[in-house]
């Protein structure tokens, strides 16, 4: 398969743009945040936790980084 050059760690396998590059959301970080969010959202699958994350990071002007894992959660609770 032929991967697009910039490939920042994937998390979803699906096509949609669900990247993080790694100086948005350290792994580390990202797996605090999905846990948290699966969760508090069991009905919510990965896919639709990913599309809400996404628009946090869209309404954030395209970055999560500066902003607490807390307040990550909770702007995408508001979303899902």
């Amino acid at each position: 398969e032929n991967f697009p050059q910039k490939t920042p760690v994937p998390f979803s396998s699906n096509s949609h743009d669900a990247f993080f590059s790694p100086n948005t959301l350290n792994l580390s970080s990202f797996t605090k945040v999905m846990k948290k969010l699966q969760e508090i959202h069991p009905e919510a699958s990965r896919d639709k936790i990913m599309d809400a994350l996404l628009e946090v990071r869209k309404n954030n002007k395209g970055i999560l980084s500066g902003l607490a894992i807390s307040s990550i959660v909770e702007r995408t609770s508001v979303i899902l």
